[in-house]
């Protein structure tokens, strides 16, 4: 088992249309502790913050999906102000076209990679 780098109980929104991946993902931020919640568009993320799903301490954004995809969501996000100050760290195969000032992880990524990227994004009074 890797070592928790993120605060026990930190909450990650997974925003990804593969579920094989989303899935992985969750897996993965269980066993270390955190509490997954999970989208698989940039829609039904918003969705979901709007529904009362638990406030994330961080969202790890893919850019390529169906409906609404990374790109858009951010610029959703960034237009309402108590969804803006939450962190994402972006995760595509797609380097190309990222977000500027927001952490990237290229695909395929270790799981390692992604739990530092998690640590460094939490906001520091969850750390």
């Amino acid at each position: 088992m890797i070592e928790a780098l993120a605060p026990p109980q930190a909450t990650v929104m997974v925003v990804e249309d593969d579920l094989d991946l989303r899935e992985m993902i969750e897996m993965l931020l269980t066993v270390e502790g955190l509490h997954p919640v999970a989208a698989p568009n940039g829609r039904e993320a918003l969705r979901a913050l709007h529904g009362g799903t638990p406030r994330p301490d961080v969202i790890l954004l893919d850019l390529m999906m169906p409906e609404m995809n990374g790109w858009q969501f951010r610029e959703a996000q960034l237009a309402e102000p108590e969804l803006a100050a939450i962190p994402v760290i972006v995760m595509s195969a797609v380097t190309e076209r990222a977000i500027d000032g927001v952490p990237f992880i290229k695909k395929p990524f270790d799981s390692e990679q992604l739990l530092a990227a998690i640590h460094r994004a939490v906001p520091t009074g969850r750390a």
